[in-house]
């Protein structure tokens, strides 16, 4: 894992400092072409002014005014100067200036004349010639004269070296500091990073060793690594919560399921003990399948709750029409309503259409109405509404005029076999409202109860 961590830190530093070159490369190829084209337009420009102004003497006062016009000029410079003027006749032979000779380079430029070579310019080219014994590389501009005679007006290239050399300098030193801040960043970033991974590790130790109460230290400001931290501690709240509703259902399970089987057993019991007759045995043996059933029920509630809390339903979803659906329901339980003298009413506002599982959301639905119809008073009402918000989601709500749920048990009925005070002698193993809760959050939706005065209203959201 540390060697893992160095790698990531590593490659953070190593990422920094390849962005950061690549950054000053595009900053610094724009600046170098600019100084590069900015170089040649100004040495282009001082070629041609001290050409035209060569070639005005010359027809002017004729060859001996440019003869000591240049010698005028070479004389004036100072010594290492870089401006280099010829002037040589038909045959080449040096008339004035400072190369000692007409360039052997550029006797093939004189015999057989070609266009420019290294410029756009016109008529600036680059040469290497031999000037007092070493090559040198120099931009020149070559003038045809009247009279057959040749006019050279050259630039040592080198003239802009050391400024070139300047800048190329301050570049090595910017990636240098680069390298050096990169490498010192990236060190820095690995020890912050370890320190907080550290802690982290010590409180995930100490949640791995059975404490799931502690939580990862949590860091100022807006950050990743908060962000992180925060993500993890809402997981470990849900692992938390999910620990503890295990230990509550595998209690609830086991009271739910030994009254059941206990009066299983005790029916059982007496049959073979006193031998009843048939009548009476066939009682005790209805009995004992409705305990039977009982038992059934509660297991196939727990596979229906775990199959919706796995996501495996959400593969069955189809277009689905809610108010359809609920119509359904409500008529199924109608007689059922009128035999015990109560009032089953069902609204909607159209047809409402989404993507589901038709079945479970008949089994919300049908939860709800039971729940209704168990805990309405005598000839009273309950209703069934479906509407759609106009954020788009569906709502579905169940309404009676029962005792009701207090404000502090709301929250916990719908926990797995939760049963609050107003469900004392009542039948059930309280997975009802677990079960359509789980529904309405399979569905990307809630489930809200609230008071009806008197009564409840459940409102199931899909």
């Amino acid at each position: 894992m540390i060697n893992s961590l160095r790698f990531s830190a590593r490659s953070v530093a190593l990422t920094f400092v390849a962005v950061s070159l690549v950054v000053l490369a595009f900053f610094a190829s724009p600046l170098w072409y600019t100084w590069r084209e900015t170089v040649e337009e100004d040495r282009a420009r001082v070629l041609q002014a001290d050409t035209r102004r060569l070639v005005n003497v010359f027809n002017m006062q004729g060859v001996a005014a440019l003869t000591s016009a240049i010698n005028v000029q070479v004389g004036t410079q100072a010594a290492g100067a870089e401006d280099l003027v010829l002037l040589a006749d038909a045959s080449l032979a040096r008339l004035a200036g400072n190369l000692p000779a007409w360039p052997r380079e550029m006797s093939n430029e004189v015999t057989n004349p070609a266009p420019n070579l290294a410029s756009d310019l016109p008529g600036l080219q680059t040469f290497s010639i031999e000037i007092g014994g070493r090559s040198t590389r120099v931009a020149l501009l070559h003038t045809r004269l009247p009279g057959g005679y040749h006019l050279l007006v050259a630039n040592d290239i080198a003239k802009y070296r050391e400024l070139e050399n300047l800048f190329l300098y301050g570049l090595l030193a910017a990636t240098g500091i680069i390298l050096v801040l990169g490498a010192v960043g990236g060190r820095l970033v690995r020890r912050a990073l370890l320190a907080k991974v550290g802690q982290i590790n010590q409180a995930a130790s100490a949640i791995m060793q059975g404490d799931f109460s502690h939580r990862l230290p949590a860091y100022g400001g807006e950050n990743e690594l908060n962000t992180l931290v925060e993500t993890e501690n809402r997981m470990l709240n849900q692992i938390e919560q999910l620990i503890g509703g295990v230990r509550n259902v595998s209690n609830s399970i086991a009271h739910d399921l030994r009254t059941p089987l206990a009066e299983l057993r005790s029916r059982l019991e007496e049959l073979t003990l006193t031998r009843p007759d048939p009548e009476q045995t066939f009682n005790q043996i209805d009995g004992a399948i409705n305990d039977v059933d009982r038992v059934i029920d509660i297991f196939n509630a727990l596979l229906r709750l775990a199959e919706i809390d796995s996501g495996a339903r959400r593969s069955g979803f189809i277009e689905v029409d809610v108010a359809s659906v609920a119509s359904e329901v409500a008529e199924f339980y109608q007689p059922l309503a009128e035999l015990q003298g109560r009032t089953l009413s069902f609204a909607s506002s159209g047809p409402l259409v989404l993507a589901g599982d038709p079945l479970l959301i008949a089994q919300a639905i049908a939860n709800l109405v039971e729940n209704a119809l168990k805990y309405a008073q005598a000839n009273g009402k309950i209703s069934v509404e479906t509407w759609r918000r106009p954020d788009g989601a569906i709502q579905i709500a169940v309404s009676d005029d029962g005792p009701g749920i207090p404000d502090h048990e709301k929250p916990k009925v719908l926990e797995r076999f939760y049963r609050g005070d107003t469900c004392r002698g009542t039948p059930g193993v309280g997975l009802g409202l677990s079960l359509v809760a789980a529904v309405a959050k399979l569905q990307g939706g809630s489930l809200v109860l609230s008071d009806n005065h008197p009564g409840l209203t459940v409102t199931l959201t899909l």
